[in-house]
């Protein structure tokens, strides 16, 4: 095998977000929001959401749908006001059932289907004896133009329904539920997860004005204190995982370069939970080919992707011989005999891809919070959801030590916290916000 020290000594060199690096692509990013309020050429599309926060004095009965993918959940969820709500009701549904008959996610069946069968499915929860405002967590690539108003640009996460591509989503959504006389549930809002995080954690803290999602995939949004649109504050969804200028490895090229997409989401790709898994696998197998591992990483075609979970059992193994390394090596891999040297060097690997994703989504946040509060005089809560920030062991306290850096002093002015469900409780606050 060749040097494998030396090798080690080239990664964490090429995968080190140091303060200072941070800092810098804080400043890109903050550039980069600033030319795309401006309507300049920018890698942050900053989607108006045509929503502010909640005053967290919002009260009623609200039903929320959650659509992000093949499976839908819709809720029923009582405000209280002073940040309290409670869930009151909920259903869960597969968009495709084979043993049923049905796939309304298939390229045969048509817009108006699917959402009568979501509007059948509400029906279900909403009693026509009360009035129900709704709001919609749609989390596909829209075009949004109003608060209830969202244009599906294209079809992501395997679904092909026809006649959806190009249409308004609200109105779709409204004429199923007029189609079913179902007068009592009224759609008033339209949002995407990262925004439904913000409101969510805003309705019970009024220093949140940050929302992300690091999950599978990665956006974060913000409260902008001047929209461009209105001259007022307002929610912006920057699709901030778009974000481009940083520096790649050649690991990070070979995976854009077989990626569905190349040069798209370049942020996302070298931080979210879909893709770190698959950098880990890419830097073992291109170290298995240089002869730095042993023969159980030479596969010709690489070796296959690990998902989140496995990455997470990588970096949590602090076992002697390192056996979580070894079950995910053989298990995944193939990778049988693997000395502790190259089972420590695997989750060494894990570790660096791990700490990179961290420090640059800390990075990006930091640019969030010097474009809306240049001299720090000000609290601020940034809220997350999804598994890679709350499942990944250390990843959220790298995160927290990297803002603590560069913030110095005025560190504890800032609060991260992970903020549940933000696609169902949020969209239902959306609504009440519409409401007002």
């Amino acid at each position: 095998m060749g040097n494998l020290v030396d090798a080690f000594i080239a990664l964490r060199q090429e995968l080190a977000v140091p303060a200072a690096m941070v800092a810098e692509i804080a400043l890109r990013f903050q550039e980069e929001m600033i030319a795309g309020l401006r309507g300049q050429l920018s890698t942050l599309k900053m989607l108006p959401s045509f929503l502010a926060k909640p005053n967290g004095e919002e009260k009623g009965d609200f039903l929320a749908i959650d659509f992000g993918g093949t499976n839908v959940r819709i809720i029923l969820v009582e405000l209280s006001g002073q940040g309290r709500f409670s869930i009151k009701a909920a259903r869960s549904f597969p968009l495709k059932d084979r043993q049923k008959g049905y796939d309304y996610t298939a390229n045969t069946a048509s817009g108006n289907e699917l959402f009568d069968f979501i509007a059948a499915n509400i029906e279900e929860l909403a009693d026509r004896h009360g009035r129900y405002s709704l709001g919609h967590t749609f989390s596909f690539p829209c075009r949004q133009t109003g608060l209830n108003q969202a244009i599906l640009i294209i079809w992501t996460k395997e679904i092909k329904t026809q006649g959806v591509e190009g249409q308004d989503v609200g109105t779709l959504l409204q004429a199923a539920l007029d189609q079913r006389q179902m007068t009592h549930v009224v759609a008033k809002a339209i949002i995407n997860d990262t925004v439904g995080t913000l409101l969510a954690a805003a309705y019970s803290d009024r220093w949140a004005d940050i929302g992300s999602i690091c999950g599978t995939g990665h956006n974060t949004c913000y409260l902008e204190p001047c929209s461009p649109l209105t001259g007022k504050p307002m929610i912006i969804n920057m699709e901030s995982g778009n974000f481009d200028k940083i520096a790649v490895t050649e690991y990070d090229r070979l995976l854009d370069q077989a990626s569905e997409k190349p040069g798209k989401q370049r942020l996302e790709k070298m931080s979210s939970g879909r893709y770190v898994g698959e950098l880990v696998s890419i830097i073992s197998s291109q170290y298995g080919k240089k002869g730095l591992l042993g023969t159980g990483f030479q596969q010709p075609a690489g070796l296959v992707p690990l998902g989140g979970e496995q990455v997470a059992a990588l970096v949590a193994d602090n076992t002697p011989g390192l056996t979580q390394v070894q079950e995910v090596i053989e298990g995944q891999w193939g990778a049988s005999g693997s000395t502790l040297a190259e089972r420590q060097a695997i989750r060494e690997i894990a570790e660096l891809v791990i700490n990179r994703s961290a420090r640059l989504v800390a990075a990006t946040f930091l640019g969030v919070i010097r474009h809306i509060d240049p001299e720090l005089q000000q609290r601020h809560t940034i809220a997350i959801d999804g598994s890679l920030y709350e499942k990944m062991p250390g990843y959220a306290s790298r995160l927290k030590a990297a803002l603590a850096e560069n913030l110095a002093a005025k560190a504890s002015l800032i609060t991260v916290v992970l903020t549940k469900d933000g696609s169902g409780v949020g969209a239902a606050i959306a609504a009440a916000i519409a409401d007002q």
